[in-house]
C-alpha cells in the first residue's frame, strides 16, 4: 500500500528508515541541480529506487509543481508509457491528440521532479518521453531509474555502487533490530556481520532478505547457507514488485532484459573468478555461436545493463561480475551444459599467460607482466583448483616469477606442494615444478626443503635423459651452494648451466644463470666480475630489462661494501633501488635496504639505518623469510649492524626506530622511503655520475669496453699520461679502486649519460 506524503505529488511516504548512502544522497541532489535528466543505474537489488525515491523527497522545494513518481514496473506495453505517466501526474484527457503531445502541453510551464521509475524494460519509449518532455518544459527535471541507461542527449549517468561496509552493516542491524528485538552486535558479531554483508556484495535487496531470516537463524548460520543463496533469500514483502520481492526474482528480471547472446556470455563470464580483462573474456567465451569480434559489443551490452561492471585492477582496465550475479551466471552455465568446457578454456587461457610471461622476461614490460599476474591471481587460483594434475603441474611451475618476484611464496609453496603430491609421476612437467619449488624454498630459507626437491630433480633429469632439465638441476645447486657461502662452488656450478644451456640455445634459462654467475662473481670479489657483468648489463639495457639489472647492482653494491668503499656501495643499491620501482618483488628489496642500512650505519647515521632495517623487517614478514636465506655473511652484517645500532643508540631508541620503518611495509613505500633520505633520487644518481667532465665520460665510455690506456690514447689522440691521469680522477670522483668496477657501473649508468652535455 502506498501512503501519500502531504504536500503537491504522489511520493510515497517510506515505511523504514533510510540508512546511510549520504555520500551517494548528495550527489545525486547537486546532479539534478546542474542536469535536467538524470539516470541511476546500477546492478538489481542495488537500491536505486529508494535512492532516488530519497533524493526526490528531500528535493521537493525547486519543484513547486510536484514530485511524481512514475512506476513502470508493471507496464509491458512501450505505447503504455506516455499513458500511464499522464494519469500518474493527473492530468486530464480531453483531446484528440496523441496523449504525449497533451502531456508536454500540460507541463510546459511548470516545475516540476517526475522520477520515471524501473526504465529498463521500456528504454526506448522512456528515452521518447524524456525527450519530448524535456523540450517542451524548461521547468522539468526527470529523475530515471534503470539497469541501463536511456541513452538521450544530455542525460547524466550515476552508477549506483554497493552500500559502504559500515552502510551495510547498519542496514543489516536495523533491519535484524525491526524483527528480533533483542538483536545485538557485539565485537564477535560484528565480524560476522561486516562477513555477511560482504558475501552478499553489499547489496541492499540482499542485505534485507538475509535480514528477514534472523528471526529464526544467526548471523553465522545465515554466513554458512550463502552457498544456495538464491533459495534462502526469499522472504521478502509481500507486497513488493515480483522483481523485488526475492534475490532470485530481481536477477532473473535481468536475465530477461538480455538477449540471447548477452545471456550466453553472461554465462560464460562466470568461469572467472574475481574479474576479467578484455582479451581473457575474448579467448575464453568466443567460439560455439559467439564470434570472437562479438564479444566486446556483447560485453558493452551487459555493461549497459550494470550486469557486468567496469574497474581497475592493478591499474590495469577490467571487468567483474558481483559475487550474486556471477553465481546465477553459472548456475545457467551449468544448465546450458557448457560449463566443463568453459573451465578448460578459462584454464588453458591463464597457463598460456603464465608461459608466456616466463618465457619472455628478460626484456621490457617486466613491471606490466607482473601486475598482470597479480590482477588475475584470484583466476590463476581457480585454474589451479580446476586443472587435471598434469596441467596444474604445468601451471604452477609456470608461475614461479609470480610467487617469487610478485610476492606470493606461502601461497606458491602451498600451490607446488600441491600439485607434486597429486601427480607423482615422471614427467617433465613435474620436473619443473621441482624447480618452482626449490626456488621457493631457497627464497623462503627452508634450504632442507629446496635440497630434498632438488635431489628429486636431479633423479627425475637422469631418469628422463634431458639435458635441459641436467643443466637447471647444476644452475639450482649453485643458488643452493652461493646460500651456504661457498662461491667458488657456486660460480663453478652457474658456469656449467649457462654453458650448457646456451649450447643447446635455450636463451632464457642461459640468461637466468648467466646473472646469477655475474651477481655471485660481485659478491666473491672474482676478477671477471667486471667483464660478466659488462656483458649481462649491456644486453639488459638493449632489452629495456630492470629486474635482472637490479640484482646485478646490489651484487655491485655488495663488493663495494666488501671492500669497505661505503660511497659506491650505498651508490649502487640506491640505483638498484631506483630499477625496481613498479615491483613487488619483497624478498629482493629487501636485500637492498639491508644493505643500505649497513652502509649508513658505517656513516654513523644509526637512526636512519635502523629505520631501514624496520622496513626491511616488514617485508621479510611478508613473505615469511628474513635475510639469513641468502647466506651466512650476510646474517653476520645483519647482525652486526643491529649491535652497532643498539649500542649507539640504546635499546629504547632502538625499538622506536625499527617500528618507524616498519609503517614503510609495502615495496612501493620501501623504495620511496629508502630513496627519500638525504638528496632526492636524481640527487643520488647523480652523486656517480655528475661530478665527471665530457672527456671523462669519453675515457669511462673507452675503459668499460676494455681498452687499454695506450688504446684509449690512440683512439683520443692524446698521450696515454693523459688518459692515465682521467682515469685516476674517475676513480677519485666516483670513490672506485678499480677499472673493473668503473666499467660495470659505465654499462649501467650509460643511457643516462647521454642527456648530459
Amino acid at each position: 500500500m502506498i501512503i501519500q506524503t502531504p504536500g503537491v505529488g504522489n511520493l510515497p511516504a517510506a515505511l523504514t528508515a533510510f540508512v546511510g548512502r549520504h555520500h551517494d544522497l548528495a550527489e545525486i541532489r547537486r546532479r539534478l541541480g546542474t542536469t535536467r535528466l538524470l539516470t541511476l543505474t546500477g546492478a538489481g537489488g542495488v537500491g536505486k529506487t529508494r535512492l532516488a525515491l530519497q533524493a526526490a523527497t528531500v528535493s521537493t522545494e525547486p519543484f513547486p509543481d510536484g514530485t511524481w513518481l512514475v512506476d513502470l514496473a508493471p507496464v509491458r506495453e512501450p505505447a503504455a508509457v506516455a499513458g500511464v505517466a499522464a494519469t500518474t501526474l493527473g492530468m486530464p484527457d480531453l483531446g484528440t491528440r496523441p496523449v504525449l503531445e497533451q502531456l508536454a502541453g500540460y507541463l510546459a510551464e511548470r516545475r516540476a521532479l517526475m522520477v520515471l521509475d524501473n526504465c529498463e524494460h521500456l528504454a526506448g519509449a522512456c528515452a521518447e518521453l524524456a525527450t519530448v518532455l524535456l523540450s517542451a518544459a524548461p521547468g522539468l527535471r526527470i529523475l530515471a531509474t534503470s539497469r541501463h541507461t536511456l541513452g538521450v542527449t544530455g542525460e547524466h549517468v550515476f552508477t549506483v555502487p554497493p552500500m559502504s561496509e559500515q552502510d551495510a552493516a547498519d542496514l543489516l542491524v536495523d533491519r535484524a533490530t525491526a524483527v528480533r528485538s533483542d538483536f545485538e552486535v557485539g565485537e564477535r558479531k560484528r565480524a560476522a556481520v561486516t562477513r555477511l554483508c560482504a558475501d552478499l556484495d553489499r547489496l541492499p535487496l540482499a542485505i534485507e532478505l538475509a535480514a528477514s531470516r534472523l528471526r529464526t537463524l544467526t548471523v553465522e548460520q545465515v554466513v554458512d547457507r550463502l552457498e544456495d543463496r538464491f533459495a534462502l533469500l526469499t522472504s521478502g514483502c509481500s507486497t513488493a514488485r515480483p522483481h523485488q520481492r526475492t534475490l532470485r526474482g530481481a536477477i532473473d528480471w535481468s536475465y530477461e532484459l538480455c538477449g540471447p547472446a548477452e545471456r550466453v556470455l553472461w554465462g560464460r563470464l562466470s568461469v572467472f573468478a574475481g574479474g576479467f580483462d578484455l582479451e581473457a573474456a575474448e579467448e575464453v567465451c568466443a567460439g560455439d555461436g559467439i564470434d570472437r569480434q562479438e564479444v566486446l559489443d556483447l560485453l558493452h551490452g551487459l555493461v549497459v545493463q550494470s550486469i557486468v561492471l567496469p574497474c581497475e585492477t592493478e591499474g590495469l582496465p577490467h571487468y567483474r561480475l558481483l559475487n550474486t550475479v556471477q553465481r546465477y551466471g553459472r548456475e545457467r552455465l551449468a544448465q546450458s551444459g557448457e560449463q566443463e568446457r568453459l573451465l578448460v578454456r578459462h584454464r588453458d587461457f591463464f597457463l598460456a599467460v603464465a608461459q608466456r610471461v616466463d618465457r619472455d622476461w628478460y626484456g621490457s614490460g617486466q613491471v606490466e607482466a607482473l601486475a598482470r599476474l597479480r590482477a588475475a591471481h584470484t583466476n590463476l587460483l581457480a585454474a589451479l583448483d580446476h586443472a587435471d594434475p598434469e596441467s596444474r603441474l604445468a601451471l604452477a611451475a609456470a608461475l614461479g616469477l609470480h610467487w617469487c618476484a610478485g610476492g606470493f611464496l606461502s601461497e606458491g609453496r602451498r600451490q607446488l606442494e600441491r600439485a607434486l603430491a597429486g601427480a607423482p609421476e615422471p614427467s617433465p612437467e613435474r620436473a619443473w615444478a621441482l624447480f618452482a619449488a626449490v626456488w621457493v624454498a631457497q627464497t623462503q630459507g627452508d634450504p632442507a626443503a629446496a635440497d630434498r626437491w632438488l635431489d628429486e630433480a636431479d633423479v627425475l633429469a637422469e631418469q628422463l635423459g634431458d639435458p635441459v632439465l641436467r643443466a637447471q638441476v647444476r644452475g639450482f645447486r649453485g643458488v643452493s651452494a652461493h646460500y651456504r657461502g661457498q662461491p667458488e662452488e657456486s660460480i663453478s656450478r652457474y658456469e656449467e648451466a649457462w654453458a650448457a644451456l646456451s649450447a643447446r640455445g635455450e636463451d632464457r634459462e642461459a640468461t637466468s644463470w648467466l646473472l646469477s654467475l655475474a651477481c655471485v662473481q660481485a659478491y666473491a670479489g672474482d676478477p671477471r666480475a667486471a667483464e660478466t657483468g659488462r656483458e649481462v648489463i649491456a644486453a639488459f639495457e638493449a632489452a629495456g630489462e630492470r629486474w635482472g639489472r637490479a640484482q646485478l647492482l646490489m651484487a655491485l653494491g655488495h663488493e663495494a661494501w666488501a671492500r669497505g668503499d661505503r660511497e659506491a656501495a650505498k651508490a649502487l643499491t640506491r640505483s638498484a633501488l631506483e630499477s625496481m620501482r613498479g615491483f613487488t618483488d619483497h624478498a629482493m628489496v629487501a636485500r637492498m635496504l639491508e644493505l643500505l642500512a649497513w652502509t649508513t650505519a658505517s656513516g654513523g647515521d644509526h637512526v636512519r639505518a635502523t629505520r631501514l632495517l624496520g622496513t626491511a623487517a616488514a617485508l621479510w614478514r611478508n613473505v615469511g623469510s628474513s635475510i639469513a636465506a641468502f647466506g651466512p655473511h650476510l646474517a653476520e652484517q645483519h647482525a652486526y649492524c643491529e649491535k652497532a645500532a643498539t649500542g649507539a643508540l640504546g635499546l629504547a631508541a632502538y625499538v622506536k626506530a625499527l617500528a618507524d620503518g616498519a609503517d614503510h611495509d609495502t615495496p612501493a613505500k620501501a623504495i620511496d622511503f629508502a630513496l627519500s633520505g638525504g638528496a632526492d633520487v636524481s640527487a643520488a644518481s647523480a652523486t656517480v655520475r655528475s661530478p665527471l667532465t665530457r672527456r671523462e665520460r669519453e675515457v669511462a665510455a673507452l675503459v668499460a669496453k676494455g681498452m687499454s690506456n695506450r688504446k684509449i690514447a690512440d683512439e683520443l689522440v692524446v698521450s696515454p699520461r693523459t688518459v692515465e691521469n682521467h682515469v685516476d680522477n674517475i676513480r677519485a670522483k666516483l670513490g672506485f679502486s678499480g677499472r673493473a668496477q668503473l666499467a660495470v657501473w659505465w654499462a649501467a649508468q650509460e643511457p643516462r649519460m647521454s642527456s648530459y652535455p
